[in-house]
């Protein structure tokens, strides 16, 4: 599709402009804005196996290396109290968070302590932990937890090497069966768009998904970042992006339309179940979509490879977990990096923002920016209209026909790519036996 082309250059050479990572000496964030709302964002970069698609800040797992860090990362977050935050809600991302459940119930029970105005946790886990014992220290410390799936089909399963790991897509069924009642929300992290992913295999998906009882499901399309290139094509094949549309419509189609729908839209790629009990969009519930983003504009992210974005500057967190653990140890924090986004940048990112979480606040962003959405994103504008992307276009907001959703989605893959292009630049920084854990020798 041309738009989809076109669109993904420019939001590539716009990302490429604006996520350049810049030296900084800095030793601490910001303080927070009087007033302002915040979530917290936590990283815990291990996992018992690194995925070939995965560009997040990750180690293999040991636990002489985790146990120090989570002590750190608990007085990381007492650094946060000390220059005034306070936090509505915490998101907990990986690595995989619940590789050491003791230590993360630890840190979530500090958290809650810390910061009384929390009222959600979110944490990812992998399928291998949803077991009793996980689950029962999990239950009322975690409000939403998403488990990493990706596919329910044992021939991707075991092209991702996931499938000895973390179980035949039966077995995982089995246990999303068994952890969702004990979770307000229970997410099943999707990918779609593999090579070797079919439309059967596909439609499997979905299927297997509606059976496992998750109240939510995510479904990411692919994202070939430059990190990731290379060990993508030699596990799973060359992404493909010309069939993106037709399987994300797949997907829409499956889950949201007919009288019988049993998910409806809660972001352009997350879907909340519509079963007896379930809350309904706008209920609030539509607060614990997976993209944190969407409802916490600024949020300070700590532990390594953290990215946190507060006013108009972006900060990345260390890489290296050796050299973070000595950064806390001596009183300080681990930002490496930053770069500054224009008031341009800033109206871009809003725009894709709201989009991606189905409706733009026109109001909202005139307060904020002093500017229409019109006049301070013309071309942008311009663009969405003429390939139909708004069902809802007046003076209060703008809201998504279909191809509206598909191009969000387009917009949001790329500006991922950019962010792992932008942790490939801190993660370059390591040396020594860390680097040769992620490079090889």
């Amino acid at each position: 599709m041309l738009s989809e082309r076109m669109l993904s250059m420019v939001v590539r050479q716009c990302s490429d402009g604006y996520l350049k990572l810049s030296p900084t000496d800095e030793l601490r964030m910001p303080e927070p804005t009087p007033g302002k709302k915040y979530m917290l964002y936590m990283h815990v970069p291990f996992c018992e196996r690194l995925c070939p698609y995965c560009s997040f800040n990750r180690f293999p797992f040991k636990e002489e290396r985790a146990v120090p860090y989570f002590k750190n990362m608990r007085k990381e977050m007492l650094m946060l109290k000390d220059l005034g935050y306070d936090f509505e809600s915490v998101y907990i991302g990986g690595g995989t968070p619940t590789i050491m459940i003791d230590e993360l119930c630890e840190t979530i029970d500090l958290a809650r302590d810390t910061f009384p105005s929390i009222k959600e946790v979110s944490s990812e886990t992998n399928p291998n932990h949803l077991i009793p014992e996980y689950v029962e220290k999990l239950e009322g410390r975690v409000q939403r937890l998403s488990v990493g799936v990706q596919s329910f089909d044992d021939g991707l399963l075991k092209q991702m090497d996931r499938y000895e790991k973390y179980g035949s897509g039966a077995e995982i069924i089995e246990r999303i069966k068994y952890a969702s009642p004990h979770f307000v929300s229970m997410n099943a992290d999707m990918i779609f768009n593999f090579p070797a992913q079919t439309t059967d295999i596909l439609i499997n998906d979905i299927e297997r998904v509606v059976e496992s009882g998750a109240s939510q499901t995510t479904f990411y399309p692919l994202m070939a970042s430059p990190a990731v290139e290379k060990s993508l094509a030699a596990t799973v094949g060359k992404v493909d992006y010309n069939r993106e549309q037709q399987y994300y419509e797949i997907i829409s189609s499956l889950l949201t339309e007919g009288e019988n729908a049993p998910f409806e839209f809660g972001s352009a790629w997350t879907f909340n179940r519509k079963a007896a009990g379930a809350q309904p969009t706008g209920s609030g519930n539509e607060a614990m979509i997976d993209e944190y983003v969407v409802n916490y504009e600024e949020y300070p992210a700590i532990g390594s490879g953290g990215i946190t974005y507060l006013g108009k500057n972006l900060y990345v967190n260390t890489f290296s977990v050796s050299d973070y653990n000595a950064a806390i140890e001596a009183g300080n924090m681990s930002l490496m990096g930053k770069t500054s986004f224009t008031l341009r940048d800033r109206m871009r990112y809003r725009f894709m923002m709201q989009l991606f979480g189905l409706r733009l606040d026109k109001k909202a962003f005139k307060r904020d920016f002093g500017t229409t959405v019109d006049r301070g994103l013309p071309a942008e504008m311009a663009f969405m209209r003429l390939n139909g992307a708004f069902a809802t276009d007046n003076d209060e907001e703008l809201t998504l026909t279909p191809k509206g959703r598909y191009l969000t989605v387009v917009m949001m893959r790329q500006f991922f790519i950019g962010v792992n292009d932008l942790r490939d630049q801190a993660r370059a920084a390591l040396t020594g036996e860390e680097r040769t854990l992620i490079f090889g020798e």
